[in-house]
C-alpha cells in the first residue's frame, strides 16, 4: 500500500508537535517542583552562535502548520517571528499548532500531491513538488528545531529522556 502526502505529514507533524507540548509541560512542573522560572529558558541557547529557545518552538510550529499549508497554497509564507515571549505562550503557541494540524484532512492534503512548490530563500530559488518540499525540507527543519528545544530543556536540567522527544508511537495493533 501506498503511503499518502497526508501520512508523510500530518500525522508525523502531530507526533512530535504533542511530545513537544509534553516536555514543555515536564519544564513547567520541573520549574514548579525547583524553584526555577520557566521564563528563564525563553532566551536559553545550546551555543552562542544559535538561535535562542524560543525561536526553536516558534520554528516548530511554523515548519509544521505553515509546511502542510505550504501545499495548498505553493507557498512557504509563516507568520512573521514573535520574538521573546514568556514561556506560557511558547506553551500555548505549540497547542495552536495541534489544533491547526488536527484541522487538515486526509482529502485536502492529498490532492496537493505532485504540485509545484518553489521556495524563495534570500538569492536562492528552490524548485520542489509537495513531496519533495515535506520530505527535504519542512520534516527536516521540523526536527531540528523540535529536538533543539528539547535539548536547550535538557542542558537546563529538565529530566527528559529519548521517550519524552518520541512522543506517542504510531504502532499497530497487535
Amino acid at each position: 500500500m501506498a503511503t499518502s502526502l497526508y501520512d508523510l505529514s500530518v500525522p508525523t507533524f502531530l507526533q512530535t508537535v504533542r511530545a513537544v507540548a509534553g516536555f514543555l509541560d515536564r519544564a513547567a512542573k520541573h520549574c514548579a517542583e525547583t524553584g526555577v522560572d520557566p521564563d528563564d529558558f525563553v532566551n536559553a541557547r545550546l551555543f552562542d552562535d544559535m538561535a535562542p529557545f524560543h525561536f526553536q518552538v516558534e520554528a516548530t510550529w511554523h515548519h509544521s502548520v505553515w509546511g502542510v499549508e505550504a501545499l495548498k497554497t505553493g507557498v512557504f509564507a509563516p507568520p512573521a517571528l514573535v520574538g521573546p515571549v514568556p514561556f506560557a505562550d511558547l506553551q500555548a503557541m505549540i497547542g495552536k499548532a495541534e489544533v491547526a494540524l488536527e484541522a487538515f484532512t486526509p482529502d485536502e492534503v492529498d490532492q496537493c500531491a505532485g504540485k509545484d512548490l518553489d521556495l524563495q530563500i534570500g538569492p536562492r530559488r528552490l524548485a520542489f513538488t509537495s513531496e519533495t518540499f515535506i520530505l527535504s525540507f519542512s520534516l527536516p527543519n521540523f526536527h531540528f528545531h523540535a529536538v533543539t528545544a528539547y535539548d536547550i530543556l535538557r542542558s537546563r536540567g529538565v529530566p527528559l529522556g529519548k521517550r519524552d522527544y518520541e512522543g506517542r508511537l504510531r504502532t499497530r495493533a497487535a
